[in-house]
């Protein structure tokens, strides 16, 4: 193949991609546009915060108590120095903080859903193709953690790993024992969506047909099963992203998530909350927009994604 060729190859691929009726409907969906694009610099924003945030808000050294409580936009009365959405009470900058914990709320979201997708998948595919007492336990298990509330089982986790944590190590594994916690209580709705889809399936021909051939129950399950069943996957892990950053803030708001040496989104609002009737309103105000506008886009993002991908509504 000539490299003309297979750059016209190339070409034609792309243009196929972009005239496909997925991104057709993403770009006709102004709302689905919005969201992608809010996401998206939020994420970058996190990921490039030490290059973008005007401080290191948690190096000790670069600190001045002077400068705390000082109101967006506004000179210090001692030091003279503004920011752009003020200090907190250790003259910490606001959107600098902003910036790093959106840093740990992204990473704690981001390997959490993965966490329950595979644990999801993995059980959900196993309990639908092999049915008899896999099944069974499997779903019993999903039945019985579904009649308690999401967080207070990411509690009950947190707590009983972070307890069997030595002391010495807890705060250096409080945001892995977090990731834990709320992917431990967040698999059940994978497995139930890929069991349902499996149990659809495995019945068909082309699952037959591999049958027929010698094809082994986990060959089956990996190559013929599982790319037929990702698509309410993919749904479920961009909601679940939302819910499980919102879960984090949760967590960290109630003094059980992100240790203070690592401040998330969730322990800012926690921060802020304590000054908000004492007049600094800034402080309990942005990170708690921030918060919302990331959730806020991911599930409409989601939402999006659900009608993109049902072959109903084609």
């Amino acid at each position: 193949m000539t490299h003309g060729t297979a750059t016209r190859t190339r070409t034609q691929r792309l243009r196929s991609i972009w005239h496909s009726d997925f991104v057709y409907s993403f770009r006709h969906a102004p709302v689905a546009v919005a969201s992608a694009t809010v996401v998206l610099l939020m994420v970058l924003a996190a990921v490039f915060a030490p290059l973008i945030a005007p401080f290191d808000p948690f190096n000790p050294a670069t600190l001045n108590l002077m400068n705390g409580f000082t109101p967006p936009m506004e000179p210090n009365a001692f030091t003279g120095e503004s920011f752009w959405l003020g200090t907190d009470d250790q003259g910490r900058d606001v959107f600098s903080t902003i910036l790093y914990g959106m840093r740990i709320s992204l990473f704690v979201g981001f390997s959490a859903v993965m966490l329950a997708l595979v644990l999801g998948v993995v059980l959900g595919l196993l309990a639908g193709y092999l049915g008899g007492w896999t099944e069974t336990i499997i779903m019993r298990v999903a039945d019985v953690q579904l009649t308690f509330p999401a967080i207070l089982v990411a509690m009950l986790i947190f707590g009983i790993a972070k307890g069997i944590t030595p002391p010495e190590y807890r705060d250096q594994m409080a945001i892995w024992v977090l990731i834990l916690a709320i992917g431990l209580s967040d698999w059940v709705q994978f497995a139930r969506v890929v069991r349902g889809a499996t149990l659809v399936e495995k019945n068909k021909e082309y699952v037959q047909a591999a049958r027929l051939i010698g094809r082994a129950p986990l060959a089956i399950m990996l190559r013929h099963i599982l790319p037929n069943v990702l698509n309410p996957v993919l749904v479920i892990a961009t909601i679940s992203l939302a819910l499980a950053i919102i879960a984090e803030a949760t967590l960290s708001f109630l003094g059980v998530g992100a240790p203070p040496t690592q401040p998330s989104l969730g322990t800012l609002i926690r921060i802020g909350q304590g000054f908000l009737f004492s007049g600094e309103w800034w402080i309990l105000l942005f990170p708690a927009a921030t918060l919302l506008t990331l959730a806020l886009s991911v599930n409409l993002l989601g939402d999006w994604l659900r009608d993109a991908l049902n072959p109903r509504l084609r």
